[in-house]
């Protein structure tokens, strides 16, 4: 019959099909150009909402629900799909050092770190770093301040040779150690956090605060202080879920964070939060109000593109307002404004501060790795340490331990920073460096670069200038060790409170 498809000598099955009757496709629906728009759009959102999981400025991520210092907690409000596709997805940023420069065992990468006579050390364990560090003389600990000013390079910096742009930091250098000769381990501020908080050294990949395996039982600072009472806070003006931060120090032994979403009120909010005065503010509010001895990490970001800072609080370095020199000098005003606030306080008197950049604003330069873009401004301050200037390479590895002595903290852990305070008379002071796949190391002004796939290089640097210079074998081998061992302290879990067991 019409419509229908005739057959024979099939099998019933195929007589069943033939016998459906073959309907015409639909014409296609045309919708005019204004109905589309206003389907599609709303659609497009949707969509980009069911990615990004939120309406906030910055897209979900595992940080996001970290509310305790509990790891199992934090990942409860996270699916068990959620966490899958996320850890496929970090996966792509975990490749070891060893893919990108000549191999080196193991147990040889940790012998040559430790081999090294200038920093001689209490090493607890020949298959881990962990060393005792530290001294106590039975006094009181020290609560700590640690002031990571965001992006403040040393061009930015009058006290460095750089801009006048800073005269709050430039006065207070005067007040307590200023380190003239420090350099960042990378330009991201993930990289300068964790080196910061856990003395951690650089590496090709992802900084650890984004990593897997450093979602827990990682060592940070606050693992040192907990055992002896102190609370560990983590301040920010922005959204602390941002490069994981919260996340990592949540999991981490930090107890408490605040950020953006926790301002009722405040002077100014722009694209990357509030105001560094209000973020100094609410510090010292709560911090006065803790008892017992406390870690304070507080987060700068006014000082950040697009560079916005509430009016009237400076005279203008130029015009127009939202310039990187004027944020500079917003962001030297208020913290000039804190520290006067600290010293006025009732815990100013047990009480550490270190001031920091976590990284320069941008590199400048073609060198391999632009050194004169890493070097940044470092201080501590506090009411019975000695002013002096500390004039020999140094490196944000070396700020944690110490730090910790000063605050009269000892103990053990797995980082290779120096106390800077205790090195032999005759030390050139070093610092480690990582710009894209390219690593350094920096001893006085000997550089070795190592790169992918060439030979190490070795480079004289003076005067924001690498002249190449012969190659010191000894010095390339300890910096190959350098450039593998964050790999293998974090493949081989062993970046650890204490040390594993054997």
């Amino acid at each position: 019959s019409p419509g229908k498809v005739a057959c024979s000598g099939s099998s019933p099955l195929h007589l069943l099909l033939a016998s459906v009757r073959l309907v015409p496709a639909p014409a296609p629906m045309r919708w005019h150009v204004l109905r589309r728009v206003a389907v599609g759009v709303p659609l497009i959102l949707a969509l980009a909402l069911g990615v990004r999981s939120t309406l906030g400025h910055r897209p979900v991520n595992p940080s996001t629900v970290a509310i305790a210092g509990d790891q199992l907690v934090n990942e409860l409000a996270l699916s068990s799909a959620y966490r899958l596709l996320y850890a496929v997805y970090s996966l792509r940023h975990e490749g070891p050092s060893g893919m990108y420069y000549p191999a080196m065992a193991p147990d040889v990468v940790l012998a040559t770190v430790k081999s090294n006579p200038a920093t001689p050390r209490k090493w607890l364990s020949r298959h881990t770093t962990h060393r005792a560090f530290g001294r106590s003389d039975g006094g009181r600990y020290k609560n700590i301040v640690i002031v990571v000013e965001e992006s403040l390079g040393a061009r930015f910096v009058g006290r460095l040779g750089g801009q006048p742009l800073t005269p709050e930091l430039d006065r207070l250098a005067d007040d307590g150690i200023w380190f003239s000769n420090l350099y960042a381990t990378g330009i991201r501020s993930a990289r300068g956090l964790e080196a910061i908080v856990s003395g951690f050294p650089p590496s090709p990949a992802r900084s650890v605060l984004k990593l897997g395996l450093a979602q827990g039982d990682f060592y940070t600072i606050a693992h040192s202080l907990k055992p002896l009472g102190y609370t560990s806070y983590f301040m920010y003006g922005g959204e602390s879920h941002f490069d994981n931060m919260r996340g990592f120090l949540m999991n981490n032994g930090f107890d408490q964070t605040s950020d953006v979403n926790d301002f009722d009120t405040y002077r100014f909010k722009g694209t990357w939060g509030v105001s560094d005065e209000d973020l100094f503010d609410r510090a010292h509010r709560t911090l006065s109000e803790v008892d017992g001895p406390f870690l304070a990490l507080i987060f700068s970001s006014s000082f950040h593109s697009p560079f916005e800072f509430p009016d009237g609080r400076i005279e203008l370095h130029e015009e127009p307002k939202q310039t990187e020199h004027n944020a500079v000098k917003y962001a030297d005003f208020a913290l000039g404004g804190f520290v006067r606030a600290l010293k006025a306080g009732d815990y100013w008197d047990d009480t550490i501060v270190l001031i920091v950049a976590d990284h320069d604003e941008r590199p400048h330069g073609m060198s391999l790795v632009p050194i004169d873009s890493y070097h940044i401004p470092g201080l501590i301050l506090g009411k019975h340490i000695e002013p002096q200037e500390f004039s020999k390479i140094a490196s944000q590895i070396d700020l944690l331990p110490t730090l910790l002595t000063l605050a009269n903290v000892s103990g053990n852990a797995p980082f290779i920073g120096d106390d800077l305070l205790a090195l032999p008379e005759g030390a050139r002071g070093r610092a480690v460096m990582q710009f894209g796949n390219n690593h350094a190391l920096m001893v006085g002004n000997d550089v070795v670069i190592h790169r992918p796939s060439r030979p190490p290089a070795q480079y004289l640097y003076a005067n924001g200038k690498l002249t190449e210079a012969p190659l010191d074998r000894d010095l390339a081998e300890r910096a190959l060790a350098l450039a593998h061992l964050p790999g293998v302290m974090y493949g081989e879990r062993m970046y650890t409170p204490l040390p594993p067991q054997p």
